[in-house]
């Protein structure tokens, strides 16, 4: 990535001290998101991330559904969301997985993908890895392959990317 494009998008993130809770300091893409530049920036990045055919793009609830769809728009692919348990009308398949403070459940329709689709995984933060984790079996488990994994901002410290050392998994920052 060029530096004009880190230091746009860097400048679009604003830090927002102690939410949702005490210590911790959440990324707000809002800003970025407004901003017609740092936007387009961001989803022509991550389309890039998909290097050969992608036929579904995945966009994990919620900030994944904003930046993931654009995404797909650009490739001419699908996209899915995944949505958290509960959310979806039609069957589910789930995958749970852990949070710092507890346990979380994703779901997505069982007949959101065919056997074979390249499907690119879309997603705001890499923090602990749990949620892309999951999404990661979810996709697999309908016996559609995942050509990788593209995030706007890793944080680097949480160490997610150890819990997907077999997808390639690329940030366009990492903080």
């Amino acid at each position: 990535m060029a530096d004009s494009d880190r230091h746009l998008l860097l400048s679009r993130i604003r830090d927002v001290p102690d939410w949702p809770e005490p210590g911790v300091v959440f990324k707000d893409i809002t800003p970025l998101l407004r901003d017609p530049a740092a936007f387009r920036t961001v989803t022509e990045l991550l389309a890039g991330i998909g290097g050969e055919q992608v036929d579904v793009v995945v966009g994990i609830e919620a900030r994944g559904f904003i930046l993931g769809a654009p995404v797909a728009h650009r490739l001419g692919a699908g996209f899915v969301p995944i949505r958290k348990q509960g959310k979806l009308p039609w069957e589910t398949s789930t995958a749970s997985y852990q949070l710092e403070y507890g346990e979380a459940t994703i779901e997505v329709h069982r007949d959101a993908f065919t056997p074979g689709e390249r499907v690119l995984i879309v997603d705001d933060v890499l923090a602990t890895g749990g949620t892309v984790r999951a999404t990661v079996d979810l996709v697999r488990g309908s016996g559609a392959d995942v050509v990788g994994v593209g995030v706007l901002m890793e944080l680097g410290f949480l160490n997610g990317r150890d819990k997907l050392a077999d997808v390639r998994v690329e940030a366009l920052l990492t903080l």
